[in-house]
């Protein structure tokens, strides 16, 4: 093998080695992301939905993070969304006013419900 040719090789491995290091700390950095977006929303809302689910958006957009809260609001009786706007450069949370489930219908995955599940599938 020549001297160029193993140089090649070795610039090669690098790259490959450096981008893949990129790839695994963006995912983790996303991951990261996502959970700061979760909490920093969960608190914003919790005066006035004390046990929200929420939904982020895995990415946002090129400014803000954004998540959906939904639950049972305090002293309400019926289910209710907010919206959630999340700063990336100040890393603060914002949440909109109540969306009430005559405006918005919002089901999100989990347990099954008593009664639902099919014969044969697991929920």
């Amino acid at each position: 093998m020549t001297g160029k040719t193993a140089a090649t090789i070795a610039a090669f491995t690098a790259t490959a080695f450096l981008a893949g290091s990129a790839l695994a700390s963006s995912d983790e950095a996303w991951k990261q992301f996502s959970a700061d977006v979760e909490a920093k929303c969960k608190a914003a809302v919790v005066d006035q939905l004390p046990h929200p689910r929420i939904v982020v958006d895995p990415t946002g957009s090129e400014h803000y993070g954004l998540a959906l809260l939904t639950g049972i609001p305090k002293g309400g009786k019926t289910p209710a969304s907010f919206l959630c706007v999340y700063d990336k450069q100040a890393k603060t949370a914002e949440i909109g006013s109540e969306i009430g489930a005559d405006k918005m219908k919002v089901q999100l995955p989990g347990k099954a419900k008593a009664g639902n599940a099919k014969p044969g599938k697991t929920p």
